[in-house]
């Protein structure tokens, strides 16, 4: 120890398991389970750390393995065993080592090395790291001394608080890192119970598969390999998504068993150790994959990533744009184009032709003695660089997963891009030079690095020279068999000239174009030979062959035919009719062909007869199913002859049996409503004298002032949230009309007095108990004033509505029922060159406000006509959600640009911050102000969270935190008191009720919502894909219908317009609950608070439960 090679040693020594009683174990395993008792073990080794929750899990274990000849220290026993485990867990940015040592588990400490003993290890090591011009030792970790007691401690001591658990933490992504030790060495007091025993010492722990150690520690489930003789294991490597070390597990294979594996142009030869695949004559590759001499290839794949370009604070992401590559092998030219790249971005990739490096080192043609990167390990591997920029050391990481050839024989990659690059101003030009880079060969990793400069030339600016650092690891799997990896040179160039650059700002596009040849680091060669310098004239499906001096030749490449300077295809289906077995089509393709199967067959075990598929049946389809009748239940089929019953909504039972459920009983109607219960559903109707839809009546003509008043102070139950209120006033009496009565008397005190047709007092009537004073109302009045509509405001015709938001307009959608009346849409509101984000409604003025981040504003105008007029323009950033407070006359909205939240009276004036900490992106808000709480939605992409308080903002808690994405909706539903949301990173819609944190998601799969409201039992969000306010029923859990507006662009803020204001009321509805200013409720009384500015002087704060 340090080992040359990366490597993990649990307990390194040269160990047995050719017995047939040594195992080893592996697996990946991301069970729940597993991955919470991974995340003990670490949690408290690092009880000093924020707590970790591992994503991934690979799992490990060594069981009775053996020193390969006989131990010859100890108590003379020939064979002593050792038991041992790794588990490998890691997360997004941390990879974590827990090594778990067995008592009673480690019965040897040394094995014979070269006929000597050696003292076992354990410890990390990155192995030898590749520099520009030699290898050096990097960096490494040993866990313990080099004395036999230091082994026999593993299992004794510990450094995570529980006695042979030992914890690490390896890595930060994406490279290794400096190794951290568990902080906890003491030992707990009472000693876990001893390793179980089994019956027989050289059998596995378990005889069911699985092997247990101490409580604390993982099982693993048997993936075992029991080696025949010979034992000649080969090795395979493990999936290193997640982590960054080679695990190997020990399989043997022969090509009898494993000659599909191979490339249909490669053949299969089996070694003393095992098998390897190898092209045949006419093609190359690694034999997994083979193409043919000379044939141009293509590459197809997508962009990803998130990229800061220059000091802006946001990063341009790249949400899998097109890749597309073709290269002419017989001169090494490659040409990559990448699509829909933002000119924010465009200009500053430009010096990044390495993007192109990965195809063109593949396929770059090969001097005498050196071969290209297909060549060697053909087209599986992964590539990943580190692009370090001067002078400010702006860093890019990109990373390339090339995947193999398609059904089309075009290599695919996915290319993923993460980090910042500085800035190159639009209308650049971009300039690279020739340059030559130094390839190191190992068994499965290639390295190299290199220093690039480049020009920039910026409209009129001087032109500047920069430069990059470039490091970059090829990572493959090589066959470990035969000596194919031993004969390639240790070192080769890759020399790169005819670099072009250029960036298509009108097509988005960037383009890539170069020459690549590989061969000697010293260079020199037969440069002057056409086949080595591209220059031969050769047709572009042809193979050029080098003869003496400057002579060559031109030969077709295999599937073309032709002199070598014109190669036409051949029709392999044509002529050989024969080329595909039975039941099969041939068809033809640029220098090979394909065999397909005619529908309804697929290929047999040979590979080349086609077999007739054994069809399921579709038994919904069919009706052969045995579920309920199609009214109560529904049959869905699930692939291979398989279908499950469900019952269909408002039945309930196992889809065979259903019945129906009352909705009658769980008051699904309004308080003034009768339920009429349905097969599978049910109906409210409103009841004599109201009108509505059954989820919400109200009385036929609209409440006059009295009632509103009486109203208002009795709650309309007279109960509120947590029983009744107490009256603050005299509760008014109305006549039939719904007018004053003339005569009002107080029913405790029995004191009475006239009134005249405002409800307002006449001086001098008030009487005492037994004695009624003469009250008559004055007849007459002044009219009614109403505004006189603008053109550019269209008032709304009575009923309930949806109001949304576009770019520079207002619309609606009316409702009927439940269901959106798509032919009665209209624009509200035009305000040209405004982009509106949020909208509310105050259903007692009839008013909708809305907030405009271009002014930035806050404006309203009434929906029955009259004058758009800005409330608040002054100290704003970028106001987005806005609610209404209908009860307390007041509205809130959050400022994503200020991170704040703020309240002010209906007018914009009496304004207050009342949240100014803890937000990053704050959007969506909504007021509950029946119950006095406040909610709103911080989409921050590092720590997403969804936050609630009273409306004072008191008692601030977060309310959901995990598992969000980017919550842009929010709503609350006064009848059913759930907070729902719509989340654009998760793609679900989710409700709970916030005093029981019940969460439950009741519509996945949605696109990019951005606002949403409720109306009785549906929810209407809109969506930026769709272009569409949707509607979900959330009885049944289904969208129901979908409206596009005429204009296609992005819909934003949308709310409930209702006909008549939701019943309810709260401290702050009577005289102001008191206060001089601001009054803002809470669920137990409410607050007076001061606006941050006052304009007038006697301004009284109270406390909240005043």
């Amino acid at each position: 120890m340090p080992p040359s090679f990366g490597m993990i040693a649990a307990l390194q020594g040269d160990l047995d398991t050719s017995d047939g009683v040594g195992k080893v174990f592996f697996r990946q395993d991301s069970r729940p389970d597993i991955l919470r008792r991974a995340a003990e073990h670490i949690n408290r080794a690092f009880p000093s750390s924020d707590e970790v929750d591992p994503s991934h899990a690979v799992v490990v274990t060594w069981v009775d393995v053996a020193s390969h000849t006989p131990q010859t220290r100890g108590d003379g026993i020939e064979k002593r065993r050792n038991s041992f485990q790794l588990v490998l867990a890691s997360l997004q940015k941390a990879s974590y080592a827990i090594l778990l040592y067995a008592r009673d588990g480690i019965q040897f400490s040394s094995t014979l090395v070269k006929g000597s003993d050696v003292i076992m290890h354990a410890g990390f090591s990155e192995g030898l790291v590749q520099g520009f011009w030699y290898s050096s030792q990097g960096p490494y970790y040993r866990t313990m001394m080099d004395d036999e007691s230091s082994v026999r401690d593993l299992a004794e001591q510990t450094n995570s608080g529980q006695r042979g658990v030992w914890v690490y933490e390896i890595g930060t992504s994406p490279k290794f890192s400096d190794v951290v030790p568990g902080e906890v060495t003491d030992l707990p007091t009472e000693p876990p119970p001893p390793l179980p025993q089994a019956t027989e010492p050289s059998r596995p722990l378990n005889t069911d598969g699985q092997v247990k150690y101490d409580p604390g520690q993982i099982e693993i489930h048997s993936n075992q390999y029991q080696p025949p003789q010979p034992h000649y294991p080969e090795v395979v490597e493990l999936d290193e998504t997640e982590i960054n070390v080679d695990v190997f597990s020990y399989n043997f294979g022969t090509c009898a068993n494993n000659r599909n594996k191979c490339s249909q142009f490669a053949d299969c030869r089996d070694y003393s150790s095992g098998f390897c695949c190898h092209c045949r004559p006419g093609f190359y590759g690694n034999g997994i994959q083979c193409v043919a001499e000379g044939k141009p290839q293509r590459m197809n794949g997508k962009v990803h990533g998130r990229v800061f370009v220059g000091n802006s604070p946001y990063p341009v992401e790249l949400g899998g744009v097109d890749l597309h590559s073709y290269v002419v092998v017989n001169d090494g030219r490659s040409y990559v184009a990448i699509s829909d790249i933002p000119e924010t971005l465009g200009p500053s990739l430009l010096p990044l032709s390495a993007l192109a490096g990965g195809i063109g080192w593949a396929f770059a043609l090969e001097q005498p003695g050196y071969k290209n990167g297909f060549s060697i390990i053909g087209g599986e591997f992964t590539r990943e660089a580190e692009v370090t920029f001067q002078p400010r050391n702006e860093k890019l990481i990109i990373r390339q997963e090339f995947k193999g050839a398609d059904e089309l024989d075009h290599l695919v990659v996915k290319t993923t891009l993460e980090g910042k690059v500085p800035e190159i101003p639009r209308g650049s030009s971009v300039k690279m030079g020739s340059y030559a880079e130094i390839y190191q060969y190992g068994a499965n990793l290639i390295t190299s690095s290199s220093t690039r400069d480049y020009e920039v030339t910026m409209p009129d600016r001087p032109t500047e020279t920069r430069t990059y650092q470039w490091r970059q690891t090829i990572i493959f799997k090589s066959c470990q068999h035969d000596d194919s990896m031993r004969e390639v040179k240790p070192s080769q160039t890759l020399n790169v000239d005819q670099v072009l650059v250029l960036y298509d700002r009108n097509n988005k596009i960037l383009r890539y174009a170069m020459s690549n040849k590989v061969g000697d680091v010293n260079g020199g060669g037969p440069e002057e030979n056409p086949c080595f310098t591209g220059g031969h004239g050769c047709d572009n499906n042809a193979i050029c062959r080098p003869g003496q001096g400057a002579q060559f030749t031109c030969e077709c490449a295999v599937g073309f035919v032709g002199d070598g300077r014109r190669c036409d295809d051949i029709d392999e289906c044509r002529e050989n009719p024969q080329s595909c077995g039975y039941n099969a089509v041939c068809n033809n393709q640029p220098g090979t062909f394909r065999c397909e199967c005619e529908d309804g067959f697929q290929f047999g075990s040979d590979g080349r007869n086609c077999v007739e598929i054994d069809r399921p049946v579709n038994h919904c389809e069919e009706g052969t199913h045995d579920c309920d009748v199609p009214e109560r239940a529904q049959c869905n089929y699930i692939g291979s002859s398989s279908f499950i019953c469900s019952c269909l909504p408002g039945y309930v039972g196992d889809g065979r049996n259903c019945q129906d459920v009352d909705e009658c009983q769980s008051n699904r109607c309004h308080q003034d409503a009768d339920c009429l219960n349905t097969p599978g559903s049910f109906m409210c109707r409103c009841r004599q004298g109201y009108r509505g839809d059954g989820s919400y009546c109200y009385s036929d003509r609209r409440r006059t002032r009295c009632e509103e008043e009486r109203d208002s102070l009795l709650g309309g139950t007279g109960l509120g949230p947590r029983g009744p209120r107490p009256s603050e006033r005299h509760i008014p009496t109305c006549d039939e009309n719904g007018e004053y009565e003339a005569m009002q008397c107080e029913r405790w005190t029995g004191y009475c007095w006239c009134v005249d047709r405002n409800g307002v007092q006449i001086q001098g009537t008030y009487s005492e108990p037994g004695r009624s004073p003469m009250c008559i109302h004055n007849d007459g009045g002044p009219p009614v004033v109403r505004p006189t509509p603008r053109p550019d405001v269209n008032p709304l015709p009575p009923g309930s509505h949806l109001l949304f938001a576009q770019s520079g307009r207002i619309e609606h959608v009316p409702l009927e029922g439940y269901e959106m009346k798509k032919e009665g849409s209209k624009v509200v509101l035009h305000l040209p060159e405004r982009v509106i984000i949020g909208v509310a409604y105050d259903c007692v003025e009839k008013v909708v406000y809305w907030t405009d981040i271009t002014s930035p504003s806050i404006s309203k105008a009434s929906i029955q006509g009259g004058e758009p007029a800005a409330v608040i323009r002054a100290d704003l950033g970028s106001p987005e959600g806005i609610s209404i407070d209908h009860i307390g006359r007041t509205m809130f909205w959050t400022d994503s640009v200020k991170d704040r939240i703020e309240v002010a009276s209906l007018d914009g004036s009496r304004r207050r911050v009342i949240i100014d900490s803890g937000l990053i992106n704050p959007r969506a808000i909504v007021t509950d102000p029946n119950n006095g709480h406040l909610y709103w939605a911080d989409w921050n992409r590092e720590a997403p969270k969804i936050e609630t308080s009273y409306m004072d903002g008191s008692n601030r808690r977060v309310l959901v935190q995990n598992d969000l994405g980017l919550p842009n909706g929010l709503t609350y539903d006064f009848q059913s008191s759930l907070l729902c949301w719509a989340d654009a990173g998760t793609h679900k819609m989710e409700c709970m009720h916030p005093d029981r944190g019940d969460r439950l998601t009741v519509l996945e799969g949605i696109q990019y919502p951005f606002g949403i409201t409720s109306y009785g039992r549906k929810i209407f969000y809109t969506d930026w894909n769709r272009n569409a306010v949707v509607a979900m029923d959330r009885y049944s859990g289904r969208e129901s219908d979908e409206f596009q507006p005429l204009k296609q662009t992005k819909l934003y803020g949308i709310t409930s317009a209702y006909s008549q204001c939701p019943p309810g009321r709260n401290y702050c509805s009577v005289n102001n609950g008191g206060c001089t200013h601001l009054c803002l409720a809470t669920p137990t009384g409410r607050s007076c608070k001061c606006p941050n500015n006052p304009a007038t002087a006697g301004c009284l704060e109270r406390p909240v439960e005043y």
